[in-house]
């Protein structure tokens, strides 16, 4: 996903039995939020919690990140309703899907390194969970439901609609919405073509930076293409997208 703007927010953190009270930094890698967002929290300790993995403590975000959850479906499918005035539903869910997903999210928590801010319990800390997608989109989610209590749906949307707007200008209109494993399925329905087989080959890493390796496979013409990832799907999206290359080169 591309980088979001490179404004600022401060994330007013208050006191904290693991962190000192303190600001995101403005050196990179972009600490982003929007600059329409300007002032400290009133309630910090929403943001506070909002950063607390469960592993940490009982006040924790995961009430948090439920709500969030559907603050950020909620913000984007409505971005993309007004981008796309003529795409059919399954086009819009799509968009939505990829823009929304761990993966995404994980990236965008990155470039605001919300991975320092978290407090996670000894465990998680020692085996990396700031680093692991799953909780830095946990995190990200959280942080806008905090937005959302402190200070209502319109500022909440001003501040995290920019977070996505790049990703959003950088699908194309219609195609983009679509990705390459729904597309090569298309293109094998549409010559009423057997559809394609995904196996995964090996998985290496530890559990916070896994690599997925996987294989495509197309019987009629026979095609067999690996693809990598940080996630099962990930890898099969490019296995995907390599065997749509060669058939449209070759086929049309």
């Amino acid at each position: 996903m591309p980088e979001c703007p490179s404004s600022t927010i401060f994330f007013w953190l208050g006191t904290s039995s693991t962190q000192p009270e303190r600001s995101l930094p403005q050196a990179s890698p972009s600490p982003v939020v929007h600059e329409s967002w300007p002032r400290p929290f009133a309630d910090p300790g929403l943001l506070r919690q909002a950063l607390t993995h469960r592993s940490a403590g009982p006040k924790h975000n995961e009430r948090l990140e439920f709500l969030g959850d559907a603050l950020v479906d909620l913000i984007v499918a409505d971005a993309l309703y007004a981008r796309w005035p003529k795409a059919d539903e399954g086009a819009l869910t799509r968009a939505r899907a990829e823009l929304v997903r761990e993966s995404s999210l994980a990236s965008l928590a990155r470039q605001m390194r919300l991975g320092e801010r978290l407090a996670l319990g000894p465990g998680e800390l020692k085996s990396g969970g700031h680093r692991r997608d799953s909780i830095l989109a946990d995190a990200l989610e959280a942080v806008v439901a905090a937005i959302y209590l402190d200070a209502g749906f319109e500022a909440c949307r001003d501040t995290v609609l920019p977070w996505f707007q790049p990703g959003i200008e950088a699908l194309p209109t219609g195609t983009a919405a679509k990705d390459a494993k729904t597309r090569l399925q298309e293109w094998l329905q549409a010559r009423q073509l057997q559809l394609p087989e995904y196996a995964l080959l090996e998985t290496t890493g530890d559990e916070h930076e896994r690599t997925f390796r996987v294989t495509c496979t197309t019987s009629d013409p026979t095609i067999t293409r690996e693809g990598a990832g940080p996630s099962r799907r990930a890898a099969e999206q490019q296995a995907a997208a390599e065997v749509l290359r060669e058939l449209e080169a070759d086929h049309g």
